[in-house]
Formats: structure tokens, sequence, C-alpha cells
């Protein structure tokens, strides 16, 4: 009789096939969710659940896009081959083919062009904070009395406000006078203007805090949405964490240099826990840190402190060779990357994976660089 599988045997099958369908992209890769029709970009490998699945970043309407954990037997590599079917063309527009078809080339725009675009990027910026300010001196100046007795009234039917829209306003554009002191950012290099709120509704869990948490809170959002405008929702569900655990100040548990291991943190960034960090920029509330592969805005309960001294000795050379790594054009080898993730979790090296380490340095001809 055929012996027959079983359970541990099917289960260990399955990880294998998952395995080997994760292993199968490359980050990087678009790919497309064979149930839900979904396209994104393939991550990496997540390794949390009983059964390995994958990061993928997928496509998004939204403000943000949508990184989610899934099996890889669900995903497929888009390209040309599973692309949908295109139209055939018939025989009169078969000749086109040899024809020279016009592409159009993005062309760089001149100084007046980058000057005048950048003037209309910050009027859509702030927007709100125009209304805001405005409304503000209406209401302080009375200069609806002539027409209307209160300044409710006023609101709605000149502007078609509901009662709390124009006060929303208002206490908005006071939280963006607090992020940005100065009102503008014309003055300043492109690389040096900050990230701001361009909708009302992005600020308004602020509004009731101390301007130092505003700001604190706000570089934080700006940080979980990667350098860019966060949405409502990011901003929301830092304050309610906020609401759960005072703020610490960062400067009372924190100095550049610092060594910590990463716990209890969520969402995307879990996959960091247990791995060493470096503090690089101690803020109000929270702290920048280096880790192996990325960087990331923490609080003082995802930090513990290493106090070994030859970690502190250790890690920033460490930290250093693994990105000289990861900066090399082309690096995509999987056993490397394993191999560079589980030194992202070591606070000293063995001699054999210094030995590993050096191997890949060697393959990527960047070993002995300083």
């Amino acid at each position: 009789m055929p012996k027959i599988k079983s359970r541990s045997d099917r289960t260990e099958d399955v990880k294998q096939a998952r395995l080997a369908a994760a292993h199968s992209f490359k980050c990087g890769e678009r790919v497309r969710h064979k149930v839900t029709r979904k396209l994104g970009v393939f991550q990496e490998l997540n390794l949390g659940f009983a059964l390995p699945e994958v990061w993928v970043l997928f496509d998004s309407e939204r403000e943000i896009a949508v990184t989610l954990s899934c099996n890889p037997l669900d995903l497929e590599r888009v390209n040309l081959s599973n692309q949908e079917p295109e139209i055939q063309l018939d025989n009169e527009l078969a000749s086109v083919k040899n024809q020279l078809v016009a592409v159009e080339v993005l062309s760089e725009l001149t100084e007046t062009e980058a000057a005048e675009r950048h003037r209309l990027e910050l009027r859509v910026e702030r927007a709100f904070f125009e209304a805001g300010r405005a409304l503000r001196e209406l209401k302080q100046k009375k200069l609806y009395r002539n027409t209307h007795k209160t300044f409710e009234d006023y609101c709605i039917e000149r502007f078609g406000f509901s009662r709390r829209h124009p006060y929303r306003l208002i206490d908005a554009a006071s939280v963006f006078e607090n992020l940005c002191p100065n009102g503008t950012q014309n003055d300043l290099p492109t690389n040096e203007r900050q990230i701001l709120p361009t909708l009302e509704r992005q600020v308004r869990e602020l509004v009731s805090l101390e301007p130092q948490q505003q700001r604190a809170i706000w570089h934080s959002a700006v940080s979980v949405a990667g350098g860019k405008v966060p949405s409502s929702q990011i901003v929301k569900s830092i304050v309610e964490q906020l609401k759960e655990k005072p703020l610490v100040p960062a400067k009372d548990y924190c100095q550049v240099g610092d060594v910590f291991t990463l716990v209890r943190l969520e969402g995307k960034e879990k996959k960091y826990n247990g791995c060493w960090a470096i503090a690089t920029e101690p803020r109000d509330f929270t702290v920048i840190v280096d880790v192996h592969d990325t960087t990331l805005a923490v609080k003082s309960e995802n930090l513990n402190k290493i106090d070994s001294p030859e970690a502190h000795r250790q890690l920033p050379q460490i930290l250093q060779r693994i990105r000289r790594v990861r900066e090399v054009p082309g690096f995509r080898d999987r056993m490397a990357y394993t191999v560079l993730e589980h030194l992202g979790r070591q606070t000293y090296l063995t001699p054999l994976e210094e030995k590993m380490l050096r191997l890949i340095e060697r393959e990527c001809g960047v070993e002995g660089m300083e």
C-alpha cells in the first residue's frame, strides 16, 4: 500500500513550496496577487508566521501605499508573458509597426519655471493654513458684522461651511504655525525644507496637544510615512499610542552613538524586533536610529540599552560594513542577503560569522575598503 503522509509531512511540503516560491522573486520586482488581482512590489521574505510569507508593497489610491504579508504561492510575476492580452492590430494598422514612433522625453525646467512650480506648490500645501489664518482675522476683527450677527452664520452662508469647520481651520492654522514658526520656507534650500501638512484633517488630532508634543508627533508621523506627508490615520494612531503611554524626552535616555536592541515595534517595523540599533539623532520624544538596512524613528519603549563597551566599539563598524555591501550596484544574492539579515541581530561576530562577512565583502569587491 502507498504510504500516507502525516500532517507534519504535509506541513513541511507546504513550507518548502512557499519558500521556493518566495525565493523565485527578487526585491523590487512587480507582482500580482492571483486572487485579488492587485499589483504591487515584492519586498522580502517574512518568517514571522508558522508558514513562510512575504511582504508586498501593494499599489494603493490612498495617501500611502499598503505593505501586506501574503502567501508567496498566491503571487505571480508581472511581465510581458502574463500581462493582459493585447488587442490585435488589424491588417490596416499592421504596417505602422515599422514607422518611427515619437517618444515624449521629460525635459528639465528652466530656473524661472522651477521657481514658479515651487511657488504654486507652496500655495497648494498652505491652502488650509491660509484659509484658517484668514478666518481667524475675520473673526477677530468682526468683519462680518455688517451682514451677519454671528461668525458662524457668516461662514455658513458665505462659504457653505458647517458650524465647526471654520474653527477647525483656525485651529489647524495654529498647529501649522507651530510646525513651521516662520510660516514660510521660501528662503530655504530644497533639501532643507521640512515636510508640512497639506490638509486640515492631518493635524486635527494635534490641536489639543502642547506645541512641543505637536512637533514631536508630526516628526514621528513623517518618519512612519517614509519621509512623505503622513495621512491623518498615521497621525491619529501615534497620538492614540501616546495617550496610553506618556512621552519621555529623548535626551533623558539616549545620546548619539548609544546602541540598543529594538523591542515592541508594531506594523511593518515589527520585523526589526530583536535587531540592534545605533542612535544617530535624539529628537524631542523620538530617536532616529540606524539598523542594518534602514533608518527608523522609535520611542523610549522600543529601546533596550546595550551596556557592553565591546558592542559600542564593534557595532558601528559592522553597520558600516553591511551598508557598504548593500550599496553595491546589483546586490541581490539571496544567501548574502540572509547572512546580512542575521548579522543585523548579533551584537558581536563569532569567528565563523566574521569569515562569512569577509567572504561576502570579497565577492562584492568591497573587502578592505575604508
